[in-house]
């Protein structure tokens, strides 16, 4: 089951509790699955309704995505629909994609983000993703997109799944995460980024399933549910994937005064 949105993601949302009557506390919402869209829009458009100004202000919002990655701006725009926030991937802006050189996620995600915004003079939305498997040393890790990729070649998602499926040939522990770190800029030099992660745990198998999702969903197993990533329908996953998670966490920390 998923959690209850943290409080400050209503302060957000509504404002200050102390101005909210009783009937807008979140367990009289009964919004334990936010990120159900039917129910998180039928309850904005309510609050909309109500000429209630701090949602009005946060609707409007326009932020980029720091990635041209078509897969994750897919998930994104579909988790952040329900805020009302329109997000850009920064091609269409003209921002070129960054090298990442850090041997962390969120080096990276906040070098993305201060990039797109420097650019763009928009607020910016930095992601590092990617997949760990402790029996090859947390690989690939934040090599997850480039893990077969010979220095100066292109990028390609079946290459990487071919070659994780070769190194853990005869390896029993398949034990394997995703993880997710988003960081939130409202602008360049933003001295105070918010950032959230995620991690989600599953196994690797050798035979692909599936056809949803991307990257290494075919082989990303999850035990619990007794299918991949990719035979989930898009919304299951982004009710509880790693990007998911991520976001949840960084919307319990926004304060509405900065952005």
């Amino acid at each position: 089951m998923v959690a209850p949105l943290p409080l400050p993601v209503w302060q957000v949302l509504l404002g200050r509790p102390a101005r909210l009557g009783a009937s807008y506390h979140p367990a009289n919402l009964n919004l334990r699955c936010f990120f159900y869209p039917t129910v998180a829009s039928r309850v904005i458009d309510d609050l909309y309704n109500t000429g209630m100004t701090a949602y009005s202000h946060f609707r409007a919002k326009r932020i980029v995505l720091a990635s041209n990655n078509p897969g994750k701006l897919s998930e994104f725009s579909a988790l952040f629909e329900p805020l009302g926030i329109t997000l850009i991937p920064q091609g269409k802006l003209g921002v070129s994609e960054i090298s990442e050189p850090h041997c962390t996620f969120l080096e990276n995600a906040l070098l993305k983000a201060r990039h797109a915004s420097a650019i763009t003079g928009l607020p910016a939305l930095g992601d590092d993703s990617g997949l760990c498997v402790p029996a090859l040393g947390d690989a690939p890790g934040v090599r997850s997109a480039r893990y077969a990729a010979q220095p100066g070649g292109a990028k390609s998602a079946a290459a990487n799944s071919a070659l994780l499926v070769h190194n853990l040939q005869g390896v029993i522990d398949r034990r394997a995460r995703y993880v997710a770190v988003l960081v939130l800029v409202v602008k360049a030099d933003d001295p105070q980024p918010v950032e959230g992660e995620g991690v989600w745990q599953g196994e690797i198998i050798d035979t692909p399933r599936g056809t949803n999702g991307f990257g290494y969903d075919p082989h990303f197993y999850l035990p619990d549910l007794h299918m991949t990533v990719a035979e989930l329908p898009a919304h299951h996953k982004n009710q509880i994937s790693h990007r998911a998670q991520a976001l949840s966490q960084l919307l319990g920390k926004l304060d509405s005064r900065r952005f």
